[in-house]
C-alpha cells in the first residue's frame, strides 16, 4: 500500500491521469532487470534489447541467477537499474571524448555509477568514488575491483573533506541520498521508511552536500545531480536553490521523444536554463529517477589540493620491477609501487593525481592491488586476476567448465588435472575469475574466502 501523503504529493508533478498510471505501475508492475556490459572485458555485445541512453546497457526479459554466473563474478557486466544509466548520456553530451578527466563520484556506493564513470572517463582519466559510510565503502571497493579498470580511487570521507581540492575536478557527480520514492516498486521497505519528514530531512542534507563540494569543481566544470525520488523538494527545488546561490548555467542535452523521458528547465542568471530529466516507470523500462546537469561559471581560477599528510608509496627496485611487469599485458603504461607491503599498479598518466588524493584523504583502495613480494617474486592477489589487462599470454591459464567454475567460486576443491604446476589464472568462457596454485596433485584454491558463493 502506498502512503497517502506520497500519493497526494504526486499531484504537484503529474496530472491525475498520469499519477494514477504511476501508482498502478508501482503497485502492480513488474520491475525490469537490466545489466551494463564492461567493454574492456566483453568484446562483442550479446543480442538483447538495448537501454536506449546507454551504449552498453541491456534490458533482460527475466532475472537470471547472477550469483551462479561466473562471468558476473569476473566483472563482465554490472547489474544496474536502467534509468540510472542515463548519466552516461549526460556525461558524453557535456564532456564528449575529452581526455584526462578527473571525476568525483561523491555518493558512490554500491558502485553502479562509479563503474559506469570509470568506463566513460577512459584509462587516461580518474574517478574518485567516495562513500561516507565505511561498510558501504568496502562494498563499493569490492565492486570497483571486480570491474577491473584500475582508474578508480575509493575514498571514505565526509563531503566537506573535499573542500581542500579547490577547482580541482572536471566533473562532480552527486547521486544524492534521498527519500527513495523511485524505489517503491522494487523495494517495498522503502515505502515503510518514507514520510514527509524524511523528504524534508533529505532535501536539507542534499543542499549541504552540494554546498560542501561546489568549490571543488573547476570553473566550466560539470555537476551531474541525481536522485531516485519524485518530489520537487529534493529535485527541482534543490537545483533552483543551487542556481540562486552560485554562478552556474545549464548544458543543452538532446533527448529523443521515443525515450519517453519527461524533460524540464530551470532558469539561471547565466542565461542557459538547467535541463532536468524525470523517469517514470509507467513510461520507461526502468525505475523512478531524476537528473540535472549544470555547468559551473567563472574562469581562470587556479586549481589547488591539500598538502599531503603522509607519504604512503614506496618505489620498487628496477630488477623487481621487471619481474612484476610480466603479470601485466601492457606494462609500459603502468607504474608499480608498494603500499604497506603490497604491490600496486597505476597508470602513468594519473599516478600523480592518485598520489595527491591518497596522501590527503582516507582511501580504501586505488589502482590494482597486485599482491605481495616474496624473495623478489609476486604472490598474486585476487584484484590482479580481475584486472582487464592481466597478462593471459605469459601466465599459465586454466579454463574451467561451469560446474568446476562454480566449485571454484564456492572455494571448494577443484580437480588438479585442470591446472599446470605453480600459479594458474582461472578462467570461465575466457573471463578470469581468480587464481589457483597447483603443487603436485593438490590444487590450492586462492579465491578470497569472504567472496565465496554459498548457493548450492
Amino acid at each position: 500500500m502506498l502512503p497517502d501523503e506520497f500519493v497526494n504529493s504526486l499531484t504537484e508533478i503529474l496530472s491525475a491521469e498520469e499519477a494514477n498510471a504511476l501508482c498502478n505501475t508501482i503497485e502492480n508492475g513488474r520491475s525490469v532487470t537490466s545489466i551494463r556490459l564492461n567493454p574492456f572485458k566483453v568484446s562483442e555485445k550479446p543480442e538483447g534489447k538495448p537501454v536506449p541512453w546507454n551504449r552498453y546497457g541491456l534490458l533482460l526479459d527475466e532475472r537470471p541467477s547472477f550469483t551462479l554466473d561466473p562471468t558476473y563474478h569476473a566483472g563482465a557486466y554490472y547489474v544496474q537499474e536502467a534509468s540510472s544509466m542515463f548519466v552516461e548520456h549526460l556525461y558524453r553530451t557535456a564532456i564528449g571524448e575529452r581526455q584526462g578527466i578527473k571525476l568525483l563520484d561523491l555518493c558512490a556506493a554500491p558502485g553502479g555509477k562509479s563503474t559506469l564513470y570509470s568506463t566513460v572517463v577512459g584509462l587516461d582519466g580518474i574517478v574518485v568514488a567516495n562513500e561516507v559510510i565505511r561498510q558501504r565503502a568496502m562494498a563499493l571497493a569490492g565492486n570497483v575491483q571486480k570491474w577491473g579498470l584500475g582508474n578508480v580511487v575509493v575514498t571514505n570521507n565526509d563531503p566537506s573533506h573535499f573542500a581542500g581540492f579547490r577547482n580541482w575536478f572536471d566533473v562532480i557527480a552527486v547521486d544524492a541520498p534521498c527519500s527513495g520514492e523511485g524505489m517503491f516498486r522494487k523495494d517495498p521497505k522503502a515505502r515503510e521508511e518514507w514520510s514527509p519528514e524524511l523528504v524534508t530531512m533529505c532535501a536539507a542534507r542534499q543542499r549541504r552536500i552540494l554546498a560542501d563540494i561546489w568549490g571543488a569543481l573547476k570553473p566550466g566544470g560539470i555537476l551531474i545531480y541525481s536522485t531516485c525520488t519524485y518530489n520537487r523538494h529534493e529535485n527541482e527545488e534543490n537545483v533552483a536553490w543551487l542556481a540562486s546561490e552560485y554562478d552556474c548555467e545549464g548544458v543543452e542535452v538532446s533527448v529523443p521523444e521515443e525515450w519517453k523521458i519527461v524533460t524540464g528547465n530551470i532558469s539561471t542568471e547565466g542565461g542557459v536554463p538547467i535541463p532536468t530529466f524525470r523517469f517514470y516507470p509507467h513510461r520507461v523500462a526502468g525505475e523512478g529517477f531524476f537528473a540535472a546537469i549544470i555547468r559551473k561559471g567563472g574562469q581562470g581560477e587556479r586549481a589547488c589540493a591539500p598538502k599531503p599528510r603522509r607519504s604512503i608509496f614506496t618505489e620498487i627496485q628496477k630488477g623487481t620491477q621487471r619481474s612484476i611487469s610480466s603479470w601485466v599485458a601492457q606494462p609500459e603504461y603502468m607504474k608499480f609501487v608498494q603500499v604497506a607491503g603490497n604491490v600496486y599498479a597505476y597508470y602513468n598518466d594519473t599516478f600523480a593525481d592518485v598520489k595527491t588524493i591518497a596522501e590527503s584523504m582516507s582511501v580504501i583502495t586505488s589502482g590494482i592491488m597486485m599482491g605481495q613480494l616474496f624473495s623478489g617474486k609476486l604472490k598474486p592477489e585476487h584484484p590482479l586476476a580481475l584486472f582487464h589487462d592481466v597478462n593471459k599470454n605469459d601466465i599459465a591459464t586454466a579454463e574451467l567448465p561451469l560446474d568446476a567454475a562454480l566449485d571454484y567460486l564456492r572455494k571448494q576443491n577443484v580437480e588438479s588435472s585442470y591446472f599446470s604446476e605453480g600459479i594458474n589464472l582461472v578462467t570461465y568462457c575466457g573471463f578470469p575469475i581468480g587464481w589457483v596454485k597447483r603443487i603436485g596433485n593438490r590444487a590450492n584454491n586462492m579465491y578470497p574466502k569472504e567472496l565465496r558463493i554459498t548457493n548450492l
